[in-house]
Order: structure tokens, then sequence, then C-alpha cells
């Protein structure tokens, strides 16, 4: 049985001291002393837990659903340490609940498993896949324009709305950024270090590779048992976006390099570096200003590090990008495309019709079908674009659809932005482009 706990005030959390415990993808950390979730009540609805999404030091975090409803559920350790966690999100979540590049809380609820053993749980939207996971897939390469401009727009809208709540995010990574299909965003998780500045009671914060150079300070002093003399600030969360930014522009992970010597005796002369291998890449003026936006978050002196409001003013921000055809299978949405379906051939004969039929009636096998539009003109000429309910049945098509033979040819299925098909815009070519 689980017993829900409704909304708090917002009161001052009294908050024990509490180690940074990283998380990762996949169930194989083990060691959590935790019961298993099974079927239980919370907010409203009769839940059943499904697979492991992730785990971390004092929780796991896994995918259930009720019905059509889906959901994740993060079970947290019943220990003090643990305890901290449980209050310390839930509460900065409750607090900064309604944007949409936060991930959506719709509850908190004690759970008491057929053991008899009781967990504190809360219960959140369920996200697609993460940036950390995205950049396994560009190792070397890097991102597209348009994937980096996304992430950071939404990162950083996020970071503003919190920064003026008056907290400090405190461990952004990422594998802490997450995108929402149905939403078409990045969203932030994992709020369980964060403080209101100015009233920093955690005593380390950050993950190593991700860390501002004022918090590596502040967690070497409290590994000595000295406090220091000033605290971190909302700066040490751009801090962080800047390296992950700078990760996604050269598919290079960064930690051992901003742990050099060379790093810390002139960090803009790396940045410059890894910059000028892409210029044969990309085209000049687009590269300058995300170089300058990213150095702009990189200040070793906080006092001169960018804000997160400020940054979105970079001329960056104001560049139309296509993404390329890698983004539209790595971001799933509530609409797909389908290429080497339907050619001229089949555009300008009697069959059209019943063409376009057949593929409606094979994309209704995988969920409801709200809108089919086929192209007959540019841009879009031939492409095939189905836009389903949801985007978790879209998920399926593009699962199920990849690959089949149509005509002789291979179909290639990739997702496709929602807002831009409803605006009419389609990309006639988004393999190469930057």
């Amino acid at each position: 049985m689980a017993t829900y706990i409704g909304a708090r005030s917002r009161p001052p959390r009294p908050r024990p001291r509490y180690h940074a415990g990283g998380w990762y993808p996949g169930p194989e950390r083990h060691g959590l002393n935790l019961p298993p979730l099974g079927v239980f009540q919370a907010h409203g609805r009769l839940w059943r837990a499904h697979r492991c999404l992730g785990k971390g030091s004092s929780a796991a975090v896994y995918r259930v659903t009720s019905g059509a409803a889906r959901a994740a559920v993060k079970q947290f350790v019943h220990d003090t340490k643990s305890d901290y966690g449980f209050l310390t999100e839930s509460g900065v979540l409750e607090d900064l609940q309604g944007h949409r590049n936060i991930v959506t809380l719709y509850g908190r609820f004690s759970n008491l498993s057929y053991t008899n053993q009781r967990s504190n749980c809360i219960l959140l939207e369920l996200l697609d896949v993460s940036v950390s996971e995205l950049l396994l897939h560009s190792i070397n390469r890097g991102h597209s324009m348009w994937m980096i401009q996304h992430c950071a727009r939404d990162v950083l809208n996020a970071l503003a709305f919190i920064h003026r709540e008056g907290y400090v995010h405190a461990d952004l990574k990422p594998c802490n950024i997450l995108w929402s299909a149905e939403d078409e965003c990045f969203k932030l998780i994992d709020f369980g270090l964060s403080f209101q500045e100015g009233n920093q009671d955690v005593k380390y914060i950050q993950t190593d590779g991700y860390r501002a150079p004022e918090a590596e300070l502040h967690n070497v002093l409290a590994q000595m048992g000295l406090e220091s003399n000033t605290e971190c600030t909302t700066a040490v969360d751009v801090w962080s976006l800047g390296i992950i930014l700078l990760e996604m522009f050269s598919g290079i992970k960064l930690k051992e390099t901003i742990k050099s010597p060379q790093w810390k005796a002139n960090s803009s002369a790396i940045i410059d570096s890894i910059f000028a291998s892409k210029d044969m890449v990309y085209s000049a003026i687009p590269v300058y200003h995300l170089r300058d936006v990213i150095k702009s978050m990189l200040h070793d002196d906080p006092a001169q590090r960018t804000t997160a409001e400020h940054a979105l003013y970079n001329p960056f921000f104001s560049i139309p990008f296509a993404p390329h055809i890698e983004d539209l299978v790595m971001l799933p949405t509530p609409v797909l495309r389908l290429l080497n379906v339907i050619d001229d051939s089949h555009l300008q004969c009697e069959e059209y019709e019943d063409v376009v039929e057949d593929v409606r009636e094979e994309c209704q096998k995988f969920g409801p079908v709200m809108s089919l539009l086929v192209p007959k003109e540019n841009p879009g000429k031939g492409q095939v674009f189905v836009e389903f309910r949801s985007a978790a049945d879209c998920k399926i098509a593009q699962q199920m659809l990849t690959g089949r033979m149509f005509d002789g040819k291979f179909v290639v299925a990739t997702f496709y932005p929602l807002c831009a098909y409803k605006r009419g815009y389609l990309y006639r070519t988004v393999v190469a482009d930057t």
C-alpha cells in the first residue's frame, strides 16, 4: 500500500550534510537496500513498476504505468542521508513547478512493500533520452548546431528561472538533462543537491568534470574539515553548462582536460584550439558566436561569468539551424517522417490516394493517427509525415518501420518536430546541412 503525501508549504528546511552521488544509466550498480515496488497506489491511481531506468548512491528510478498513463518513480533508500535527498528534491520541485524545461512533479508518497519495508518516493514525468546518451552517439564528431542550440536554449531558460527563484541546481551534468518527446524540449532533473542561494547547507556539490573552480575549492576545504570563506552561487550552474556545450560541440569528454595545468594556465586558448579544429565543418559566424558564449560561461572568476539570463541574448540563439537526420532519429516526437516510400511516379499516378491510404493503415497499427501529409511539391516532396496521438506510439512506429522494404527500397523512419510540422515548415534536406 502507499500513502500519498500532499503539497507542502514553503518553510525553511533543516537539512543534514550530504555527499553527491552521481547518476548513471542502467541498473548495474548494486548495494541499495530498496524494497520492491511492484504494484502500488499513488496520485489517485494504481501503478505497476517496470524496468529500472537508473540507480545512484541513495535512490533508484523506475518506469511505471497505470493503464495508458506512464510516469517515473524515484525511490529513496530509507536512511538519514536519503531522507535528506527525498525532502530536498521533492521540496525544491514543488517550489519550481510550472516551467516547461523542468521535470514535472506529480506527487510524493510513502510506499509500504509486501515485505513490510517502507520507502519514500516521488512520482515524476517520464522523459526520454539524456544528453549523456546523445554524447555517446557523437564521440569525436560532436553534435549539429541545431542540437547544441536547442539544448543550450532550453537549459538556459530553465537555469534563468531557477536562479530567479533563488535556487542553485548544483549538479548540472549531461545525465541530468533529458529530452521530453511530448513537449519537444530538454528538461532538468535531479534536484537532490539544490539549495537556496545564500543558504548553502550542502557540504559537497557538483560532479567531477562539471564542477566549477569555486565549488572545487569549497569541496576540498570541506574534506579537510575547514569552512570556506565564500558560498557557491548560481554561477556554478553556468560553468557546468559551459563544459556540457563544449563537449557537445567537440564530441570529446573534457574531464581530464579541465584538470590539466594547460587548462588552468589558459583555458581560453584550449577552447580556441577546439573550435579551430572544426573550422572546415561549420561556417565561421555561428561558430564564433557559440565559442564566445561558451567562453563567457567558463571564466574562473564567478563574478566575471555570464548569467543564464544574459547568455540567452547572445547572437548564437538568433541563427536559424536545420536539424541533421541523426538529430531526427535520436529525439522522439509525436510526428514520424518516412523516406523512400513514395517517389515521383506515385505522386503523379492515379493510385496516389490508394498508396497514401495504405501508408495510413500501416501506421494505424501502432496507434491512432491524427493527420498524414505527403507533399507533392518541394519542400518535403514525396516525404510522408504522420502525426500520432502520442510520442510513445510514434516511437513504436519508428522502431518497427525502420529498415522495412517498400517497392525495393529500404524505408528510413525518423521523427520530426511537431511545431515545424504544424507550421508547415518542411525541411527539404537534413542530412548534412548545418
